[in-house]
């Protein structure tokens, strides 16, 4: 039986990327071994998108809010650098921001039932 979802993200400076998710984000975590930290994620929810060959596999990671526009000012006031505008889609209003040594990732605020309230 599946128990939970491990993401990993890599890093040329995991440990700017782990004080960002740690200092910035807030996220609880364990110190796994030796300053090796593993985060407790929020809630999450996995999605199948259709994609040519060319993106086949790839795996993109998203944060989710309640309210982009209050998270992006509270995340811009502690300096979270933001590397795209905001796009409204049909699912949701989209942003994205840098992770201090591991790149972007993705933000947005849903505007579609949420898979994980589910239980």
């Amino acid at each position: 039986m599946i128990t939970g979802a491990h993401t990993i993200v890599h890093a040329t400076d995991a440990e700017a990327a782990r004080a960002f998710f740690r200092d910035v984000l807030g996220l609880p975590y364990v110190d796994a071994n030796n300053g090796w930290l593993i985060f407790e994620s929020p809630p999450a929810e996995l999605a199948v998108h259709p994609a040519g060959p060319a993106e086949n596999g790839r795996t993109e990671l998203y944060l989710m809010c309640d309210d982009l526009d209050a998270t992006m000012a509270e995340l811009g006031a502690k300096g979270v650098e933001f590397t795209s505008g905001v796009t409204e889609a049909r699912w949701g209003l989209i942003t994205h921001l840098q992770v201090p040594g591991a790149g972007e990732i993705g933000l947005y605020e849903p505007r579609h039932p949420t898979a994980y309230d589910l239980t």
